[in-house]
């Protein structure tokens, strides 16, 4: 029996495929991940198809001129992002900077390094040419992370090593965000109309809404619905997909607000957070510097 098991054909999703669906769901554009890739948007669409073949399930919602991702899609995406991102660190390991770039570790948690790090990734490399940056996705506190890393960012003061040097980052607030579609068929125009909407939150912050709800004063009613994600990420997807309102951090959601995708209600009416901090390893590298500098400015432009 052992034999026929070891003899038996094992099939693996097609890595360049899964590739491609990462830069997609990331960008929510064939045409960008196409630009990111050195490709044709034909060929992303052809490995997102066959990787969806595989799999058997829809990754995407096909509509004129823009994709979103479906629930497996989302489900699928925060599994294998972060995964490829480390299949990547491993093989950056082994193999060492590109010539003449210095590694530096970026430690943050997923939703962050989605939302917030990579996007901006291409200024900071167009900035400090001689960096090779080097993201590190984790949910554990910087105290207890098992891989080394030069810098990483966090909310709070509390769960640094004693011997990091930690300084405070990103202010942040949560506001109430959804579709603009949502908003064109039920319009959220004061706190009472908020009972006519379906309320998304992530298990991380389900206390948000009623958090939220005591300190601006909202009345004690019932919404149409509540649905409730893994993820943030998950949340903010489902927001953009028209499933309902959320109370996302402003600091997360700036290209979703730019591009349109999602748009704020009640915009006066926001509950701050614990801010972000960043920490430097008491062995990073030198060049950690120019991330720490680089934070700070884009500190400054966010305040």
């Amino acid at each position: 029996m052992r034999e026929k098991i070891a003899r038996m054909p094992t099939r693996e999703p097609p890595l360049n495929a899964i590739r491609a669906f990462v830069a997609a769901a990331r960008h929510q554009s064939f045409t960008r991940a196409a630009v990111e890739l050195h490709v044709t948007h034909s060929a992303v669409s052809r490995q997102i198809r066959s990787l969806e073949d595989f799999l058997g399930v829809a990754l995407f919602e096909r509509r004129v001129r823009q994709v979103t991702l479906s629930a497996e899609g989302q489900q699928f995406f925060a599994e294998v992002g972060p995964a490829l991102e480390q299949i990547g660190a491993a093989a950056r390991a082994l193999r060492g900077p590109a010539p003449g770039r210095i590694p530096v570790r970026i430690n943050v948690r997923p939703s962050f390094a989605v939302r917030w790090l990579i996007p901006r990734l291409p200024a900071f490399v167009e900035r400090c040419p001689d960096i090779e940056p080097q993201v590190i996705t984790s949910t554990v506190a910087p105290a207890q992370a098992v891989d080394g890393f030069d810098v990483a960012v966090r909310r709070g003061p509390e769960g640094w090593p004693p011997s990091m040097q930690v300084r405070p980052f990103l202010e942040d607030e949560v506001m109430v965000v959804g579709a603009p579609a949502l908003f064109g068929s039920q319009p959220l125009a004061d706190l009472r109309s908020l009972a006519a909407h379906v309320l998304l939150s992530a298990k991380t912050r389900e206390g948000d809404w009623d958090d939220w709800k005591r300190q601006v004063g909202a009345p004690r009613t019932r919404p149409a619905g509540r649905l409730q994600f893994d993820h943030l990420h998950f949340v903010l997807q489902a927001a953009v997909d028209g499933l309902g309102v959320a109370l996302a951090p402003i600091s997360l959601i700036a290209h979703d607000l730019a591009s349109g995708r999602l748009q704020s209600a009640l915009p006066a009416l926001r509950m701050p957070l614990v801010r972000y901090y960043y920490g430097l390893a008491p062995d990073a590298v030198p060049e950690a510097r120019c991330v720490a500098e680089w934070f700070e400015e884009e500190m400054r432009r966010a305040q």
